[in-house]
């Protein structure tokens, strides 16, 4: 029997949720007239929310009604723009079991990564709405007399947020809020199977005093919502967070607009262990880099590269480790590892798990589906592992990890490197010379020297290669996308 959680009575919500569109202002339904429902990943019968299917005309007068909003929102002073941003955190802190226990619900993470989820959503948003008060630009000095030379930072217009479901509340708001502080007004699409999440966020906008068209919520599908929204003439700029392959598509479309854009895409990201004596230290920031949120993140680790002397104490503390995780409900307060968020993910972990045997790796750990309901998978470890093997270079976006063994450490850099992403890496050695080539010569974005694929709040993230294109986001960097850049000359009168 599942042992919940004590939450407090207002969040233990009658289900289904009935979520609507926010336009202009206002809840409204799709004129589609058709909705779709989304299920708890734990509890594939129980139904969460039901959703508006939306289409382009939804879309159209979101982004119609966001730049309507454009001119007062832009000509907010900056500091109160940021007020804004302060109250939402504040609120959102005030209902942090609330809105962590929805994202369990339906999202599927354990209690206990949701709220760590929410945590650090709130760091975010009060780093962005200090932020506004620093939107400045420089003085230079002229090459002529009587010449003065300033540039300034304007906001771009109309920006089209595009937000995955494995972080359903702290990416969203790494999009939104930066383009609010900045004066942008937004359309706001979050990915279907978390539209609750998505509804969410804007009633606590709502309730800190959001402007009628400042920010706009359209639910539907890649196609009918998605597409317009990056095609559309009065979007300005198009913060993407998603696979690569949808990125890569949006590019195409934005490049034909000469719209900018920020894609956060996919990774294969790797961690070498390499002349470094205390493997269970390693295997202690490994895990958990690879198997939060059940492997669903974009900076999961998924190889393994180490040194061959080291095989064999690493598969032993892995394994050991691994054993440990409980499977199930997230808001069973001793479950430690949640399902798969979709039976279209579960399906896809368990071809790529059949795969790597028929590919001649070893499973050392895991590889089934758990459970009698839900989509709930093991971790899993491979081990005799080759860089060719397609679970070793493609992203399956599960808990599955591989070992590559390896006998020297040029050979290591050129296995983490031997991959069409570079979003993030870490290292483990205690020999400064391997360090510093690690951080010279590995071609991601973030690098991490002994510790784990973890990010914080104000450092900017972002890759190389086909794992992000424009500006970093998060930190000081959010402000080279969601603002232009204007140069004024002044002479004398």
């Amino acid at each position: 029997m599942t042992k919940n959680i004590t939450l407090p009575l207002t969040i233990k919500t009658t289900l289904p949720l009935e979520i609507s569109n926010f336009i202009d202002g206002e809840w409204v339904p799709s004129t589609s007239g058709k909705t779709f429902t989304r299920e708890n990943p734990a509890k594939s019968s129980e139904i969460v929310a039901i959703a508006p299917y939306s289409n382009e005309e939804d879309t159209n007068r979101a982004v119609e009604a966001a730049y309507r909003a454009f001119h007062e929102w832009s000509n907010t002073p900056a500091p109160t723009r940021g007020d804004l941003l302060f109250r939402f955190a504040s609120i959102l802190e005030a209902k942090r079991v609330e809105v962590a226990h929805l994202l369990t619900v339906e999202q599927g993470k354990p209690l206990k990564e949701s709220l760590g989820e929410v945590d650090k959503t709130i760091r975010e948003v009060r780093y962005i709405a200090g932020e506004a008060s620093r939107l400045g630009g420089e003085t230079l000095p002229s090459e002529r007399p009587g010449i003065s030379i300033k540039t300034v930072r304007i906001p771009k217009g109309v920006i089209a947020a595009i937000s995955p479901w494995n972080f359903p509340i702290v990416t969203p708001l790494r999009k939104i809020a930066p383009a609010l502080a900045a004066g942008n007004t937004v359309v706001f699409k979050p990915a279907s199977v978390t539209a609750a999440m998505g509804a969410k966020i804007i009633e606590i906008f709502e309730e800190a005093g959001l402007s009628k068209g400042v920010l706009n919520l359209v639910i539907g599908s890649g196609r009918q919502v998605g597409d317009i929204l990056v095609g559309h003439p009065l979007v300005r700029g198009i913060t993407f967070t998603g696979s690569t392959a949808v990125g890569s598509s949006i590019y195409r479309i934005a490049a034909e607009r000469l719209v900018q854009v920020q894609l956060e895409m996919g990774g294969k990201n790797a961690a070498v262990i390499f002349d470094y004596e205390d493997i269970e230290r390693a295997v202690d920031q490994i895990v958990p880099a690879a198997f939060a949120a059940s492997g669903q993140r974009c900076t999961s680790i998924s190889r393994i590269v180490v040194q061959r002397s080291c095989l064999k104490s690493l598969i032993k503390s892995l394994s050991t480790r691994v054993s440990s995780y409980k499977i199930g409900d997230g808001l069973d307060d001793a479950v430690t590892f949640g399902p798969l968020v979709s039976q279209e993910q579960l399906d896809t972990v368990e071809r790529y798990v059949q795969l790597g045997l028929e590919e001649g790796a070893s499973l050392i750990a895991g590889g089934q589906r758990a459970g009698e309901q839900g989509y709930f998978f093991q971790p899993t470890i491979f081990s005799d592992v080759t860089a060719e093997m397609r679970i070793a270079k493609e992203e399956i976006f599960g808990p599955v990890l591989t070992i590559v063994p390896v006998d020297d450490f040029g050979e290591a850099l050129q296995i983490v490197n031997d991959t069409e992403y570079g979003l993030a890496a870490s290292c483990f050695t205690k020999n400064m010379e391997y360090a510093e080539r690690f951080a010279s010569e590995v071609q991601t974005g973030m690098l991490h020297i002994n510790n784990g694929t973890i990010s914080e709040s104000h450092v900017p993230f972002g890759g190389l290669k086909d794992s992000a294109v424009g500006p970093y986001s998060i930190g000081v960097t959010t402000k080279d996308f969601f603002t232009d850049l204007k140069v004024i000359y002044s002479g004398a009168k």
